[in-house]
């Protein structure tokens, strides 16, 4: 069946809308649903205005997203415990529709959650998507010198925040060094692997079970991950799998709890122990395939 242009226009870009949404707003389920408010406004719209349809659709989803970041930071007020993204399948498309996996990385998403919505667009837009800063200027509604200033402030609050990650082959090994130590609760073997900042981060919305406190140094993350150990371990299975460009894993424990962990991981070792045990925030990685460690 022919698609008409109109149709056509949007399928073309829609990989890099949904890429957009996502990192703006960190829930995979979220930004789908953007997308598909963008497309409803594309169907109603007049299209014989539109020189440019690529240009107005990315404008479209990023003015929406960033209005929806307001909106669900608010709501994240009433959280219980710390906030964690969704974790997104990248195994068919590892960038998600970008030129570049810069803001794609799970513990990077994490703390783009810092940055003022527009900072974060004019970020995603230039790190991930290359948008020439004149372009930014007009999708924002803002001037190409004051573009540039949020994308360097974005920069700044970032590179504070972390240093450099290593490469996807070095936090895969880390990650792997990181599980054995800790189903052997060997508390010297996991101080050693940690960043001297490390923080683990702990999503279950209040669940039982679940840490409802950031642990951070390598010490008392040692401590709680060896205390983990003495229930945790036993009878769970592991599989690995691909998500956010990068090597995660996912455990089932013994009782039937699911969750995501992964690890963000600099030169000086691992800076962010990252688990996500809300069942809803699993839906894009619990059917990938991968395999038992």
């Amino acid at each position: 069946m022919d698609l008409d242009d109109g149709t056509a226009d949007f399928l073309g870009v829609r990989p890099r809308l949904f890429g957009i949404a996502y990192r703006m707003l960190g829930s995979a389920s979220e930004a789908e649903d953007l997308v598909q408010e963008v497309w409803l406004r594309w169907q109603a719209y007049d299209r014989s205005r539109v020189t440019n349809p690529a240009a107005f659709l990315a404008t479209t989803t990023t003015r929406l997203a960033i209005n929806e970041l307001q909106s669900a930071r608010a709501r994240r007020e009433t959280y219980v415990g710390p906030w964690l993204p969704e974790p997104v399948d990248t195994s068919a498309d590892p960038y998600l529709g970008a030129e570049r996996g810069e803001a794609l990385e799970y513990a990077t998403m994490l703390l783009m959650e810092k940055l003022k919505p527009a900072e974060r667009a004019a970020y995603v837009l230039r790190e991930a998507f290359d948008y020439p800063y004149a372009q930014i200027a007009d999708i924002l509604g803002a001037t190409e010198p004051a573009v540039r200033q949020l994308v360097s402030r974005a920069r700044t609050h970032l590179a504070g925040e972390r240093r450099t990650p290593v490469a996807a082959a070095e936090q895969k090994k880390l990650l792997a060094t990181f599980l054995e130590a800790s189903r052997t609760g060997d508390m010297a073997a996991l101080e050693r692997l940690f960043a001297p900042g490390v923080l683990s981060v702990s999503d279950g919305n209040g669940a039982l079970g679940v840490a409802r406190r950031v642990v951070e140094g390598p010490l008392p993350v040692a401590k709680f991950l060896a205390a983990m150990s003495t229930w945790m371990w036993e009878g769970a299975t592991v599989r690995w799998i691909e998500a956010n460009g990068q090597a995660a894993t996912l455990v089932t424990l013994a009782n039937g709890l699911e969750g995501y962990l992964t690890v963000g991981a600099t030169a000086e070792g691992i800076d962010r122990v990252l688990w996500q045990m809300v069942p809803e925030k699993l839906s894009q990685v619990r059917g990938l395939s991968g395999h038992r460690g």
